[in-house]
């Protein structure tokens, strides 16, 4: 099992062209937020944004539209329950998260199941939250998308029948690869299945339980992938930097809540690239 570590992250990081611009670093679509769970997909959008995705959308009930441009003016926004406009929105995209505060409703189901009737195979679809309990219990069309899961250790018990003391790394990947996709399962040291590859968090820490934690690392993960050359490594790094963040505001902090990460991500991927020497710019 690879370790991910700062020092390989730190090599992961990719450095901006002088000559882009906001499309060079991907198009990205949040779904989710009902009118119980707004906070959900909000704190998704803004780790997305804070970690460098050039054009974010937001998909959510109308009813979260206020607080989203107050809380993240640079997110574009329609609602969630118009489908036909869901559909064309996903064509543009590069990158679909859904499931951070969705909820299992019957608008719920329509809206996955038009996401997943209308992804691409060049596209990269992320499936967090509420879109994981949908997956599992209902009969849903399948993707054509790269698929990026993020379960917690009861999720991925419910997805693959195993019980959390036999979720060992062998039949872990047994059920990674009959799902055929990326899975990140989030417990005290994160693993990454990707390929025939497994790769374990080396940080974190309990100052990190917080609700909406969840939420943020999907919108990291989401924020990453248009922007890196190399998916894996975009989610490797996305793991790693939710959890060293956390690591270092728990030096001074009883708590640290997704808030806080989400404001260091800018500032700790900079870092990262100076701690080698390298120009964050070419």
């Amino acid at each position: 099992m690879e370790k991910i570590t700062k020092e390989k992250v730190e090599t992961f990081i990719p450095r901006r062209k002088k000559d882009s611009y906001k499309g060079t670093y991907g198009r990205v679509l949040f779904v989710g937020g009902n009118q119980n769970m707004g906070g959900a997909i909000i704190l998704s959008a803004s780790a997305g944004l804070h970690s460098g995705a050039g054009l974010v959308t937001v998909a959510t009930h109308s009813t979260n539209q206020a607080a989203l441009h107050a809380r993240l003016p640079e997110a574009m926004f329609f609602p969630m329950d118009d489908l036909e406009q869901l559909k064309e929105k996903i064509d543009t995209m590069d990158v679909i998260v859904v499931g951070p505060g969705l909820g299992r409703d019957t608008l719920a189901l329509n809206v996955l199941q038009t996401i997943y009737g209308s992804v691409k195979s060049e596209q990269t679809l992320l499936i967090d939250g509420d879109a994981i309990y949908l997956h599992i219990n209902e009969e849903l069309p399948v993707p054509e998308a790269t698929l990026v899961f993020t379960p917690h250790l009861g999720e991925w018990r419910t997805m693959t029948g195993l019980p959390i003391d036999e979720q060992d790394r062998e039949n872990n990947q047994d059920k990674v690869k009959e799902l055929n996709a990326v899975v990140v399962l989030k417990g005290n040291r994160t693993q990454v299945y990707y390929g025939d590859e497994v790769w374990e968090n080396t940080a974190g820490n309990p100052a990190m339980a917080t609700g909406g934690m969840g939420d943020t690392l999907a919108g990291m993960i989401g924020g990453f992938i248009p922007q890196y050359p190399d998916k894996k490594k975009a989610v490797l790094s996305a793991v790693f930097l939710h959890s060293y963040i956390g690591d270092e505001l728990a030096k001074t902090q009883y708590v640290t809540l997704p808030t806080h990460i989400i404001e260091k991500i800018p500032y700790t991927m900079k870092e990262f690239t100076k701690s080698l020497g390298r120009l964050s710019f070419i």
